[in-house]
C-alpha cells in the first residue's frame, strides 16, 4: 500500500509534474515488470516472419524471452522460452526453422505448440510424470491484428481491439498498404536491435507525440535527410504533410498519437525528386487511397506510442519500435520495417536505404535521440539532480479544439499526449482495475478546456 501511494505522488499528471525516480529506482522497475508487462498486451511480432510451419522468431515480453512460432496446422504460438526442468532457455537463434525446441541442457523436447514430447530416460527416472503439465508456458492471450501479433500474460486483460480503442485508427495508418487496402503489411530487411543506457519510458514518451524536440536535429536537417536527398534540400521529411493541420492526440490506457489530417482537396505533394519510380508509386498509391476511403484518407500518420513500448513511424521511415526493458537504466531498441506485401522491388531497395540513413544505431536522426534519451536517464539518478521533478506542463489548460477525430485531440504543440501516457502508467502502478484503465477520461484540466477559444 505504501509503494501504491508512493507512485501515485510520483506522477501528477494534472497539473504536468514527474518525479525522476520513475525512470532509474531498482524497486519501480521491479514493480513495472509485475505491474505494468505481466499485465498490459505487447507487440511480439509479425506473422511475416513466420509464414511456414516449423519457422519461428525468438521474441521478448519485458524482461522475459519468448518464442513466436507457426505449428503444423499452421496455429500461431507465443512460447516461454525456458525449459519447464531448470528453465534453461528452449530456442537459442534469433530465427529459424525447426521441428522440435530441445533443451540444450538435459534435452526436454517440446513441439511447436508447447507441449512436452520428449524426457530422456523418463521410464527409468521418473515413476509417473504427466507430461501435459510440464509443457512450456503459453501467453494467456494471443490475437492477430493484420498481421501483428501481440500477446499478454493476463487472463483477464479485455481483448486486443478494446485494450487499443480509438488508437486503432492511427495504428491502421502505419499497418494498411499505402493504396487503402485493410493490412498487407510485411516485415522486410530483417529487424535492427541495439542497446542504449536509457529507461525504457523516454523512448516511449518521445514516440508518444513530442515535437517539442525537434531542434535536437538541426544538424540532420541542414544536409538533407528527406526522401528527396537532393543537395541543397533541407529537412527529414516528405512533403506529404505540408499543408496538414497536425493533431496531438491521446487516449485511455496511456497510448498517444501524433498523426495530421490534409485538407479537403487531399492533395499529393511530389517528394521524392528525381527518383521517378519511387515517386510515381507513391502517387498511385495516394489517389487509390483517395478513392477507396473518401474523406478518412485525409488522415495521415506521423507517429504514436501503444501503451507501454511499442511504437511506430507511420510513414517514412514506416516501422514499429520496442522498448525492451533490461533493467530501469538499460534498454534494448528493435524496429520492424514494414511495407506492402506487393510494393515493387525497386521501391523497396530505395525505402530500404532511405530507412537506414534516418533511423536504427547507424541512423543519424535515431543517434540524436539516444542521445537525449540516455543523457535524460543519467540526469534521473544523481543525488543532487533527483531530488528536482521534471515539467510536462507545455499547453497545460491550453486551448483544446473540438475534432471529428476521437481522443483527447490538442492542434498545438503539447506535453498532454506525454502526461496522458504517464497517467497511463500511474493506474498500472497503483494496481487499478481494468475498467478504469481502458475507461479512464482526460485529466480536468483538459476536459474544461475542451472546445474553448
Amino acid at each position: 500500500m505504501e509503494r501504491v501511494e508512493s507512485y501515485a505522488r510520483m506522477v501528477d499528471a494534472d497539473n504536468g509534474i514527474i518525479d525522476r525516480e520513475i525512470f532509474t529506482g531498482e524497486q519501480v522497475f521491479a514493480d513495472e515488470l509485475e505491474r505494468v508487462f505481466a499485465r498490459a498486451w505487447l507487440f511480439i511480432g509479425h506473422e511475416s516472419q513466420i509464414p511456414n510451419p516449423g519457422d519461428f522468431f525468438s521474441s521478448r515480453m519485458g524482461q522475459e524471452s519468448v518464442i513466436l512460432c507457426r505449428d503444423r496446422a499452421h496455429r500461431i504460438h507465443v512460447l516461454l522460452n525456458s525449459c519447464r526442468h531448470r528453465g534453461m532457455k528452449v530456442c537459442l537463434y534469433d530465427e529459424g526453422n525447426t521441428n522440435t525446441f530441445t533443451c540444450p541442457y538435459h534435452a526436454w523436447s517440446y513441439g511447436l505448440d508447447g507441449a512436452l514430447t520428449g524426457v530422456p530416460m523418463q521410464k527409468a527416472l521418473y515413476e509417473d510424470i504427466d507430461r501435459a503439465k510440464w509443457s512450456l508456458v503459453e501467453v494467456a492471450q494471443m490475437t492477430n491484428y493484420k498481421g501483428t501479433i501481440w500477446a499478454t500474460w493476463d487472463p483477464e486483460a479485455p481483448p486486443l481491439l478494446e485494450y487499443l480503442g480509438d488508437v486503432k485508427e492511427h495504428l491502421d495508418l502505419a499497418l494498411d498498404c499505402r493504396d487503402g487496402r485493410e493490412g498487407g503489411s510485411v516485415v522486410f530487411g530483417g529487424v535492427q536491435k541495439w542497446i542504449v543506457p536509457s529507461n525504457w519510458k523516454f523512448p516511449a514518451e518521445n514516440f508518444a507525440g513530442d515535437t517539442y524536440h525537434n531542434p535536437s536535429h538541426r544538424s540532420v536537417d541542414m544536409v538533407g535527410m528527406g526522401p528527396n536527398s537532393q543537395k541543397g534540400v533541407q529537412g527529414r521529411h516528405d512533403n506529404r504533410l505540408s499543408d496538414a493541420q497536425h493533431l496531438w492526440v491521446s487516449f485511455p490506457g496511456g497510448h498517444a498519437v501524433h498523426s495530421a489530417l490534409k485538407p479537403e482537396s487531399n492533395e499529393y505533394h511530389p517528394s521524392f525528386g528525381d527518383h521517378t519510380a519511387v515517386e510515381d508509386y507513391f502517387r498511385d498509391s495516394h489517389e487509390k487511397r483517395k478513392a477507396r476511403r473518401g474523406d478518412k484518407a485525409r488522415l495521415q500518420a506521423f507517429v504514436g506510442t501503444i501503451f507501454p513500448n511499442t511504437s511506430y513511424h507511420g510513414y517514412l521511415p514506416r516501422s514499429i519500435c520496442v522498448w525492451h526493458p533490461h533493467g530501469p537504466q538499460t534498454t534494448e531498441i528493435w524496429r520492424f520495417f514494414l511495407t506492402d506485401h506487393d510494393t515493387p522491388k525497386d521501391v523497396n531497395t530505395y525505402l530500404r536505404h532511405h530507412y537506414m540513413r534516418y533511423s536504427g544505431p547507424a541512423g543519424m536522426t535515431e543517434q540524436d535521440d539516444m542521445e537525449n534519451w540516455n543523457y535524460a536517464t543519467a540526469a534521473s539518478r544523481g543525488t543532487i539532480s533527483k531530488r528536482y521533478p521534471f515539467n510536462y506542463q507545455q499547453s497545460l489548460n491550453k486551448t483544446q479544439k473540438n475534432s471529428a477525430i476521437p481522443g483527447c485531440v490538442s492542434e498545438q504543440v503539447t506535453e498532454q499526449n506525454a502526461r496522458a501516457f504517464y497517467r497511463g502508467w500511474r493506474n498500472y502502478m497503483t494496481g487499478a482495475a481494468w475498467g478504469d484503465i481502458c475507461a479512464e477520461a482526460p485529466s480536468p484540466s483538459l476536459q474544461a478546456a475542451a472546445g474553448d477559444d
